[in-house]
């Protein structure tokens, strides 16, 4: 059992929105961080620039704000150079995607270990409701104010194409759903991506409306575990089956289906095509841990091969490099 309470990660008053999706996630990591029992002092959150990006400061663990779109950037560096650090970096959809975007897929085609929550309430809320890169076509905005001309980024499309190997999803207000995949993605060695589904009560209220209640998540959402039959609905009457390269719903004993045709769901699969095509479905949303996949990572590499090059060397360190070439003293 953990020695550590919810408590002992909690640091300040938080300044942002009643009702805002930021409440409900920061109540979740305080919580998960305390089940996974990792001493603050071993904990690193990194963010960027936004409404969601001011967590560090209620976070009773090492932090820093950093400037927009560059979060990914500091947590690799932090986490290359202190490997024992458990990495968390926080970025709304507008931070980690727009301006961070670059710094986003090559964090998940390294396989940085880092824990890279992107907070998605498709919109910019700091700097007051423009529309962000996961705003759907047609989205009326301060900066759109015709309707975006723009297909979104999906998040999920987004990681898979950058050859991730960990992807979850949750709802905000959704604290137990929210606190297992922060697990699972803890446990998971490399990048782990998970977005959490939140409403902006400011300016783009509603949002996610389909999901953002247990009433909503039981009839429009599916939790995905893996290993177990992909059923969902109130009483679990529907399920997921397959059909040709796809998959679709069905009503389990009608129209010729049975448990029997029900998929399996394999998080741990190398091949990410049913992972992705469930990832991208609009219904029923898919929750919990999707793509939960084990490679090499990118910082026990680099240090790997520091540790290598070290010991080739007839040098190891910046005073025994002074005295490897020729030497003179001036009298």
């Amino acid at each position: 059992m953990s020695e550590y309470t919810a408590k002992d990660y909690k640091k300040g008053q938080p300044r942002w929105c009643p009702g805002c999706g930021d409440h409900f996630f920061l109540a979740s990591l305080h919580k998960a961080m305390a089940e996974i029992g990792v001493a603050p002092h071993n904990v690193a959150v990194i963010s960027g620039i936004g409404c969601s990006s001011r967590l560090p400061h209620y976070m009773a663990t090492y932090g820093m704000n950093t400037i927009h779109g560059r979060a990914a950037a500091i947590a690799t560096g932090c986490k290359v150079s202190n490997p024992n650090l458990s990495v968390w970096q926080i970025s709304g959809d507008g931070d980690g995607l727009a301006i961070g975007g670059n710094h986003f897929i090559h964090a998940n085609r390294r396989n940085i270990d880092l824990k890279m929550i992107l907070l998605n309430n498709r919109i910019y809320g700091l700097t007051k409701g423009q529309y962000s890169p996961t705003s759907p076509r047609g989205f009326v905005s301060k900066s759109s104010p015709y309707g975006t001309v723009e297909d979104p980024f999906r998040p999920a499309e987004l990681c898979f194409g950058a050859r991730g190997h960990f992807f979850a999803r949750a709802v905000a207000t959704d604290a137990e759903g929210t606190v297992n995949i922060l697990k699972s993605a803890h446990a998971h060695k490399g990048a782990a991506v998970c977005e959490i589904l939140q409403n902006c009560v400011i300016f783009n209220d509603g949002t996610h409306e389909a999901v953002y209640t247990k009433e909503g998540r039981a009839k429009n959402a599916i939790y995905l575990k893996h290993g177990e039959k992909m059923v969902f609905g109130e009483n679990n009457e529907f399920g997921l089956v397959q059909e040709g390269f796809g998959v679709k719903v069905v009503t389990i004993d009608q129209d010729g289906y049975t448990m029997d045709d029900v998929l399996v769901h394999d998080a741990h699969c190398e091949d990410n095509t049913l992972q992705l095509k469930l990832a991208m479905m609009e219904y029923p949303v898919a929750l919990g841990v999707i793509r939960d996949v084990e490679a090499p990572t990118y910082d026990d590499a680099v240090n790997a091969q520091i540790e290598e090059v070290k010991a080739a060397k007839k040098y190891h360190n910046f005073a025994e490099l002074l005295e490897t070439n020729d030497t003179w003293e001036v009298k």
